[in-house]
């Protein structure tokens, strides 16, 4: 009789385990999922005001069309990416080009006097500070439910129920860590 009170026992402590460790997980990757859907409201803001932005800085740099066709480039790769990495590298490669092409218009005085790119500016670098503090919250969020699909005994559970590790929002490459080389 106490054996099989001592084995319910472990039985139900096991099922709870499993249900709050579930629980858990469903959390975390609603987390997850909420923290990408809110930068992406930020990236696609941003998304949007770079046709308008390459066209008023086209009208000043008519020699600078490799800049503005890699601007155009990385906005593609974004737009065609299928998966949440291929996303996450677009928008790596987007911000990279977007700070080349402000460097490029600090050799413009007329642009920089332009209000039009003015308005454009101060609504790019808002956009990019919201997209900074968004990103800081996915990748927090996608470290809690990596750490779940790692980490012993957790880890088990994530493998039966196929939960995988969430890939983090960060720049890639020595290349995108450097300044910015503009050259005339």
């Amino acid at each position: 009789m106490t054996i099989g009170i001592v084995v319910a026992v472990i039985v139900v402590i096991v099922v709870l385990w499993l249900i709050i460790a579930y629980n858990g997980f469903i959390r975390a990757k609603n987390n997850v999922e909420e923290g990408f859907s809110t930068m992406d409201v930020y990236l696609k803001k941003r998304f949007d005001l770079i046709p308008n932005l390459v066209e008023t800085v086209k009208g000043y740099t008519d020699h600078e069309a490799k800049t503005l066709e890699k601007v155009v480039s990385a906005r593609s790769m974004v737009q065609n990416a299928t998966n949440t990495r291929e996303q996450l590298e677009g928008e790596n490669a987007l911000s990279q080009t977007l700070h080349s092409l402000f460097a490029v218009a600090e050799n413009y005085p007329d642009l920089k006097a332009n209000q039009n790119f003015l308005d454009l500016q101060v609504q790019l670098q808002q956009i990019e500070a919201d997209i900074a503090n968004a990103r800081k919250y996915y990748n927090a969020v996608v470290k809690i439910f990596n750490n779940k699909c790692e980490m012993f005994p957790s880890n088990l559970l994530a493998g039966i129920f196929h939960f995988e590790k969430k890939p983090m929002f960060e720049v890639e490459g020595a290349e995108e860590r450097q300044n910015v080389k503009v050259e005339f």
